[in-house]
């Protein structure tokens, strides 16, 4: 019984060649360490010219396509709206690298230009930002595609195989979120940790991460109402930074977040998030239903993938048995989950497939994000509510 219930589940690969005979004009906003990624994987790419980038710091574009070997880049601008107005540059598609709080009007600033947009997650900060954002793609008719690299983990989707399947039944209570004992991201200074530039913190950076995992799996369900907690007791911590005792009084979001998720379908989210806490994990995420449940190892930091072989507690012919899904390891040269990222946004950029990790969906993310940081300022529980698009 066990192996035919594996046998369900096993994985097709499929191989596509690139047609480089037209190539795609890139351009990056925001240059700093994630458009590190997103260069490295544009270089791979045989149907991309990168031509144009663009950030607030005069001369930090310059450096970093110098960095990268880039010859003949243009980054001679002062903002992404000149960058943007160029009509020399005949742009396809643009990454937006920017911090959190800028999302939103980069994203519709480059969609109202008549480009595609891959958007560095989170989305945005609030859902009165991505509700923006989306009217702006509806009306330009282009890609937008959100960064959730963790989607083309093949065991991510092995989990939305099994919840889609029926084998756990009707889903009715999910645990999930994650963490890090000690790993609010400083190192590369202050932009993160700031609400003028970062927004929203830990609940934002990685908690879109572990509830686009369940999220996805049970087909983006709308959310309803949400219970949220927010703290920052550790970045707040002149002790926390040795080098920098300054950042403390800089720190200025949150570095853990907990909820409980009511969603239609009577399905109920326990969730929690951060970024540093006095444990080395919040826990494993657990999918219970009315015919199995299902356990997916935590990570010790929230890595996009799993911790483990996941498990399907269930019973057969009257007796509770297990069933281990093994660990699906990554092929001898497969690409990486970022560079099948970039690849798949290049092929909706094409029309060859639709858009990968579409802003319809991640609407009702961003919403869950904003409704626990309300709630959480609020100190009681919240209703979701999404304006019409």
């Amino acid at each position: 019984m066990s192996d035919n219930i594996l046998d369900r589940f096993k994985e097709t690969i499929t191989e596509t060649k690139v047609d480089a005979s037209h190539k795609l004009r890139i351009g990056i906003i925001g240059t700093g360490w994630i458009a590190d990624a997103h260069i490295a994987s544009y270089l791979k790419m045989p149907d991309v010219e990168i031509v144009a980038g663009a950030d607030l710091i005069p001369g930090k574009a310059a450096a970093f396509f110098k960095k990268h070997g880039i010859e003949g880049v243009k980054t001679d601008y002062a903002s992404h709206k000149e960058m943007l107005a160029d009509k020399s540059l005949k742009l396809d598609a643009v990454s937006i690298c920017t911090y959190n709080t800028t999302h939103a009007v980069c994203t519709i600033d480059a969609l109202n230009s008549g480009v595609h947009v891959l958007l560095e997650k989170p989305m945005c900060v609030t859902t009165e930002e991505a509700v923006e954002i989306i009217r702006a793609e509806k009306a330009s008719g282009k890609v937008l595609s959100i960064g959730f690299q963790p989607r083309f983990d093949a065991n991510m989707q092995m989990i939305k195989k099994i919840v889609q399947s029926g084998q756990l039944g009707k889903i009715y209570y999910i645990q999930t979120g994650g963490g890090r004992r000690r790993g609010i991201p400083t190192p590369f200074g202050t932009t993160f940790i700031e609400k003028e530039t970062g927004g929203i913190g830990a609940l934002g950076d990685i908690g879109c991460y572990s509830l686009d995992m369940v999220l996805v799996a049970l087909g983006y369900p709308k959310p309803l109402t949400v219970s949220g907690y927010k703290s920052a007791f550790f970045g707040t911590r002149p002790d926390y930074y040795p080098n920098h005792p300054e950042y403390a009084e800089k720190f200025g979001v949150d570095d853990f977040a907990a909820a409980f998720i009511r969603l239609e379908g009577d399905i109920v989210i326990d969730f929690k998030i951060a970024w540093a806490m006095n444990m080395d994990t919040p826990g494993d995420t657990i999918i219970l239903g009315t015919e199995g449940g299902l356990r997916i190892p935590s990570t010790e930091c929230w890595n996009g993938t799993v911790g483990g072989p996941m498990k399907i507690y269930h019973e057969v012919c009257g007796e509770q048995v297990e069933t281990e899904i093994p660990i699906i390891a990554a092929k001898k040269n497969e690409p990486s989950l970022f560079d099948k990222k970039i690849r798949s946004f290049l092929d909706a950029c094409k029309g060859l497939i639709p858009t990968p990790v579409p802003s319809s969906e991640i609407l009702y993310n961003q919403a869950i994000i904003d409704g626990i940081a309300r709630s959480a300022e609020l100190g009681r529980e919240v209703k979701i509510e999404i304006p019409e698009i």
